[in-house]
């Protein structure tokens, strides 16, 4: 089970260099407060001095700490020289002729021996990524130590926890630690090294209540008390550790880290590590072999190695299933344009294809919010026109009054004994012409429509027509063009088909009610015995009043020219006047219906015939003759930059994903146990 740990320091690699956070690999997150001494029990598990030190915020970036055991130099040379077959072998490290060293992974190639250069490089790096302000940054430092006297692990040091800033330090440098520190915590698979000091309330402790925040049962977080031997005299933390304070999952663990005095005077970590178990066996007899500094190490390892042995099954599961939904991402993305020409004629008849199918309703993306393309138009022609047109009254706009003057205009100077059929052609034509407005709306419509579908189309046709914008906004432009140039034949021609039925009125048509039986029909239903005698009644009147003596109307007094007495705009019309109108507008009413059913079916007709097939048939090949020319190939063809981005982001996490998955696929089940 000791190859856990390596194959884990492995897949941190791999994942860094396409900077991953879609897989929490296991690790041991280290969380204090400043001065809680994090940096010394760190230094304490590597055995050597290795990491800045300073006031205020000294750790301001993740720096991830890869130990890895090896066997000491000697060992390591007989190996090599023993065994010429595996002198290149991971396990002898050929070359390297020194006990211990250390590698960074943003300078992969330098191997680093003297750990002094090791905290100037921590430094520098630092410095690199988050400025000389005391500020901090998310990007973490790869930090691997090959060494005989270390345990194989695998920690997070983060910046330590800070209530106010100092010198040009943000405002809110305590939220930003914090965020920081819940980011690397919230990991379900990492285990929490609290570490808090004894010389302070653990009730109060800042590390313990972020860990408490992500692990309130205190499932993975152990905690390490520090500074044992600064507490003040008389007083000591055996109920602490004990766990009968605050009782911790994974356990409590007391250490001794070397004070400021040690360091001044560069006490060594292991002569500080023999003072500490002194010191322990001298005040804490009964636990002195579960504390210590060395105790910690081992109890880290065995805890990340039981940790990662739990957490790879679905580790395994979540490689896997990211290696396939990267996978089907960077098919989406389309290969590489290596033939212009064919790529161009693929692109372009797919989009005129699946333009069609949307109209015809055969497209493999059909929404289910809305109507769309054929379904669209369907419901232009036969609900929105169609109502449209029955909704118009036969007789709308016309009064009893218009009627009978267009029928006394119709008559001339003479009274009529008939209705004229002059009168009603006048009329009727002015009612058809009403049906054109709606009939060219219909056109307007299914034209919106179909450039509707160019962007539906664009968003679901094709990933390869996202890739060239260029090329898209052309194909765009060549339909919008060829829609553009067929608007008006085909309103021309709608227009022709109300002046058709305008041209000619049709009083044969065999669906049309003869004027003499609508005549009779009128008359039927009169009283002609009453409305007779009120007629003669009326024509007695009138002769009288026309045999008056002149000299009535050519008093001077009293002068009134008829020709400027206005025609009553309302009066009582007579029975043969009411019945003159109702022949009139019976037969308006029967061939308006008439024309209004053609109409209704025959403007679909012809949008369909005019607009919508000829588009469907004449789509990819104008496409073609506008597109498909040498010297536009290129351009048009040029990946936009953003998805040339994404696919190397995306080819470069599949990668990793396929090489995670091939170190996982080495571990056997046995190696598990």
């Amino acid at each position: 089970m000791e190859t856990l740990i390596p194959v884990i320091n492995r897949l941190q690699e791999v994942f860094l260099t396409v900077g991953a956070d879609s897989i929490q690999l296991p690790q041991i997150v280290v969380v204090g407060s400043q001065s809680s001494g994090k940096s010394s029990v760190l230094e304490s598990l590597v055995g050597r001095d290795f990491l800045p030190r300073g006031s205020g915020i000294v750790t301001r970036r993740p720096l991830v700490l890869q130990l890895v055991h090896v066997p000491p130099l000697e060992e390591r040379r007989k190996h090599d020289n023993g065994n010429e077959s595996k002198r290149n072998s991971q396990n002898s490290y050929p070359g390297i002729k020194a006990e211990e060293w250390g590698t960074f992974l943003h300078c992969k190639n330098q191997i680093f021996t003297d750990f002094t250069e090791i905290r100037k490089e921590i430094q520098e790096e630092t410095d690199r990524g988050s400025g000389d302000n005391k500020g901090i940054g998310n990007e973490p430092i790869y930090l691997k130590i090959f060494s005989p006297n270390v345990l194989s692990l695998t920690l997070v040091d983060l910046p330590g926890i800070t209530k106010v800033p100092v010198g040009d330090q943000p405002e809110d440098i305590e939220i930003q630690v914090q965020e920081m520190i819940l980011s690397f915590i919230s990991n379900p698979n990492s285990i929490i090294l609290s570490v808090s000091p004894a010389t302070s309330d653990l009730a109060t402790s800042d590390a313990l209540k972020l860990a408490r925040e992500v692990d309130p049962d205190g499932r993975r977080t152990l905690l390490v008390v520090t500074k044992l031997d600064l507490m003040d005299a008389g007083t000591d933390a055996l109920e602490v550790l004990l766990g009968r304070v605050i009782p911790v999952r994974l356990g409590i663990i007391g250490v001794v880290n070397r004070s400021q005095h040690d360091l001044n005077t560069r006490k060594s970590v292991p002569d500080a590590a023999k003072d500490e178990q002194a010191f322990l066996q001298r005040h804490y007899p009964s636990l002195a072999s579960r504390c210590g500094s060395r105790y910690l190490a081992r109890t880290l390892s065995r805890l990340l190695m039981h940790h990662i042995r739990d957490c790879l099954p679905e580790l395994k599961t979540r490689v896997t299933v990211l290696t396939a939904q990267y996978q089907a991402r960077l098919n989406s993305y389309g290969q590489p344009v290596e033939d212009p020409s064919a790529m161009l004629l693929q692109i372009v008849t797919k989009f005129a294809s699946d333009y069609c199918n949307t109209i015809e309703g055969t497209a493999r993306h059909i929404q289910t919010s809305e109507l769309c393309g054929g379904a669209r138009i369907c419901y232009i022609f036969h609900e929105t026109f169609g109502r449209t047109l029955q909704s118009i009254d036969p007789l709308g706009g016309l009064t009893e009054l218009d009627v009978l003057t267009a029928i006394r205009n119709a008559t001339g100077p003479r009274p009529a004994l008939f209705v004229p059929e002059v009168s009603f052609e006048l009329l009727v034509k002015k009612q058809i012409k009403r049906l054109e407005e709606p009939s060219m709306r219909c056109v307007e419509l299914v034209h919106e429509e179909l450039q509707r579908i160019i962007q539906h189309c664009s968003s679901y046709s094709t990933q390869e027509l996202l890739r060239f914008p260029k090329l898209h906004d052309s194909i765009v432009e060549v339909v919008t063009s060829l829609l553009r140039k067929r608007l008006p034949i085909t309103n021309e021609m709608v227009h022709y088909l109300v002046a058709i039925e305008l041209a000619y009125i049709n009083t044969k048509h065999p669906d049309f009610t003869d004027a003499a039986q609508v005549s009779a029909s009128v008359n039927s239903q009169q009283t002609d015995t009453l409305d007779g005698g009120k007629q003669c009644k009326s024509e007695k009147e009138e002769k009288v009043s026309l045999h008056q003596p002149v000299s009535a109307f050519s008093s001077p007094s009293k002068a009134v020219n008829l020709l400027d007495t206005a025609v009553p705009i309302s009066r009582r019309l007579s029975a043969r006047e009411q019945r003159d109108c109702e022949v009139i507008q019976r037969l308006i009413k029967c061939y308006f219906l008439i024309v209004r059913k053609s109409i209704q079916d025959s403007v679909p007709k012809t949008v369909m015939h005019f607009l919508v097939n000829y588009v469907k048939e004449h789509l990819q090949s104008e496409l073609v003759g506008q597109l498909y020319k040498q010297p536009l190939l290129q351009e048009l063809l040029i990946e936009s930059q953003e998805t040339a981005q994404q696919r190397n982001e995306v080819a470069q996490m599949l990668e990793a994903l396929q090489k995670a998955n091939n170190i996982i696929s080495e571990i056997r089940e046995t190696h598990l146990w």
